[in-house]
């Protein structure tokens, strides 16, 4: 469509109805204006992500858990609207309190934090979390998980989150409050695109100084985020945030086209909610049009949707309006695939050299 041209949907003067529903409300969104509008599209392009069948990644920065959003993660993961996942180790590590039985409490962001550290409290802007009953607790947990009977070889951070859920589901206290014991029980795969820079890494120091030695294998990891895309008939990402979590996902468009000289063209669709800027270098590295341009999406016009708001107050209301008003989907099971996946992958960039490994004209 030229958007040049005086033409679209004429702008309603907005009614609001206390029996409206949330259906009701994201209409409302979408025919406004300015980021009320973009959200409304939003929660729209994700319901057309899941009609269509795509394999939708969620990609989650920030500290979404520690506020309890776990358990939103953990809704549409059970309705099949969350495939695979990608997040910090920060969100995985504090998803797992909720497991346990671990206390976190609302604070408030305009305290004296010298007084909470006297008061052995941790703070994450208005949420409070105990030293000892909660992190020194977790810890011990963490220790315990992947000490001395964690296998010696190498592994993917969605084979540790894996095994994660696996224990939190059979010894934790509350096994269902937990995101991460339902990507075990769906098979939906969790990678955790910063190990090291979590307490989930820090926990692993102990066993190392004692002479356990633990080989990420970053690569395979990579390979398979590709695979995915590789395998699946439409692709999509839900990005709350950015971070490195975002770059992740669409890095597989790149390592398909640019290193493995495929023609892909990268993911169908992508939503992003964020707060950052791109005229500051900042938005995670570009903003989704200018995402075309490395080939991590399909079209720089259609099926990518920017948010410009707080993902606390946008995600509820896309997760919602999709629970909603969309039928479950039967899981896709992805964690299952990988290994299959990771060698169709393979095998047709050895089987097709002269399409996998093609000559591209050189960037100017």
């Amino acid at each position: 469509m030229d958007h040049h041209k005086f033409h679209g949907k004429d702008i309603p003067h907005i009614k609001l109805d206390p029996k409206m529903t949330i259906e009701d409300l994201v209409e409302v969104f979408a025919r406004s204006g300015f980021n009320g509008r973009q959200l409304g599209e939003a929660a729209k392009l994700y319901a057309k992500m899941i009609k269509e069948n795509a394999t939708i990644c969620l990609t989650v920065s920030g500290a979404m858990t520690p506020v309890g959003f776990g358990g939103i993660i953990k809704s549409l993961i059970e309705r099949g609207f969350v495939d695979w996942i990608i997040t910090t180790g920060a969100n995985v590590y504090h998803e797992d309190h909720f497991a346990w039985g671990l206390p976190i409490k609302q604070g408030h962001f305009d305290v004296d934090d010298m007084k909470l550290y006297e008061n052995e409290i941790v703070r994450i802007r208005d949420v409070y979390i105990k030293f000892y009953e909660t992190l020194e607790a977790q810890d011990q947990v963490i220790q315990k998980m992947f000490g001395k009977d964690f296998p010696d070889k190498p592994f993917t951070t969605a084979e540790f989150c894996n095994l994660m859920g696996k224990i939190s589901k059979e010894k934790s206290k509350h096994p269902e409050k937990s995101f991460i014991t339902t990507a075990y029980e769906y098979d939906v795969p969790v990678y955790i695109s910063t190990m090291k820079d979590s307490s989930l890494a820090l926990n692993l120091a102990v066993q190392r100084l004692e002479g356990k030695v633990y080989n990420l294998d970053f690569v395979r990891e990579i390979i398979e985020q590709a695979a995915i895309l590789f395998n699946s008939k439409k692709s999509g990402i839900l990005e709350l945030g950015g971070g490195v979590p975002k770059n992740t996902a669409q890095q597989t468009g790149p390592l398909l086209d640019q290193i493995l000289r495929r023609d892909d063209g990268g993911q169908d669709y992508i939503i992003q909610i964020t707060d950052a800027r791109p005229d500051t270098g900042g938005l995670s590295g570009a903003t989704l049009q200018e995402g075309k341009s490395w080939g991590k999406v399909q079209d720089s016009h259609e099926g990518v949707i920017t948010v410009y708001a707080d993902a606390t107050i946008a995600f509820p209301i896309l997760a919602l309006y999709v629970l909603s008003n969309q039928k479950t989907r039967k899981p896709k099971r992805l964690y299952k695939k990988l290994d299959k996946f990771y060698q169709n992958l393979s095998d047709d960039y050895f089987k097709k050299p002269a399409k996998s490994k093609k000559q591209k004209k050189p960037r100017k």
